[in-house]
């Protein structure tokens, strides 16, 4: 639906998976997506590919851990575009293991790249993306059902997406003056590549095999299967759209059943 005046559109992660199906969305609903992840050969490839498909979009790499390199991905991104109306906090990483086993360098690089980027990006496109001095403005923080309970051998994934529903609460009540809304999406299983490494590192931890994980995981979700990415972008599609304007502060499940909190 062609709008008034293009909105822009940052979205983190965006060249696979959950990332890649909310930068498609949001670009074919009418927005300039600038997207990022932190390999530039992956940002350039589906650049290309989403031009291909007519959509307005750009990108450039970003590390989300660096203060630094989210200030110039911001940057870049209003030097392409204009100011920023849409964020979606997407990047993010698994990890975990036998907590008495976990290292430091796991703790913090899961922490730093799941909740402390999240904070980074926000903060930078309130400032430097110029959303703060808008009347309205969407802020959507990819999580996951694991923000909302605890997960075996996922302490540090489990923690991190915790904070970021934490963090999204926060945020939403204090900007809720504003006109601009923070709201968490949390998948449940979704089938991603990030979803392959999890069960990969499952069947590892259990001695089993990947196949015997997926049916374990299936088994737990009412729905009896993994939701889409494509099914995860529809929500983050409807939270940045005008209708959701007063849907803010939430922490709202796409996960077949799995969660009903």
């Amino acid at each position: 639906m062609a709008q008034q005046h293009q909105r822009v559109a940052l979205v983190t992660g965006a060249t696979s998976g959950i990332g890649l199906a909310v930068a498609r969305l949001l670009a074919e609903q009418g927005h300039r997506v600038f997207l990022g992840a932190r390999t530039p050969e992956n940002v350039a490839s589906t650049v290309k590919e989403l031009r291909a498909e007519g959509l307005d979009v750009d990108g450039a790499a970003v590390d989300v851990r660096s203060a630094d390199a989210v200030k110039a991905f911001v940057q870049a991104a209003v030097d392409t575009f204009g100011t920023v109306d849409v964020l979606v906090n997407n990047a993010g990483r698994s990890g975990g293991g036998v907590t008495a086993d976990i290292v430091d360098e796991l703790w913090e690089d899961v922490i730093d790249t799941n909740l402390n980027s999240v904070f980074r990006l926000t903060r930078e496109v309130l400032n430097t993306g110029g959303m703060r001095d808008k009347e309205r403005g969407r802020i959507i923080n990819v999580a996951s059902t694991a923000g909302k309970q605890g997960v075996v051998l996922g302490a540090p994934y489990s923690a991190s997406k915790h904070g970021v529903v934490g963090f999204t609460k926060a945020l939403g009540n204090e900007l809720a003056p504003t006109g601009i809304t923070v709201n968490a999406v949390c998948p449940g299983y979704v089938e991603t590549p990030m979803a392959q490494r999890v069960r990969a590192g499952y069947a590892a931890a259990y001695d089993t095999t990947e196949d015997a994980i997926l049916e374990k995981f299936q088994a737990k979700i009412p729905l009896g299967r993994y939701s889409t990415p494509e099914e995860v972008a529809g929500l983050v599609g409807y939270l940045a759209s005008d209708t959701a304007a007063s849907i803010t502060s939430q922490a709202l499940n796409v996960c077949g059943g799995l969660g009903n909190f």
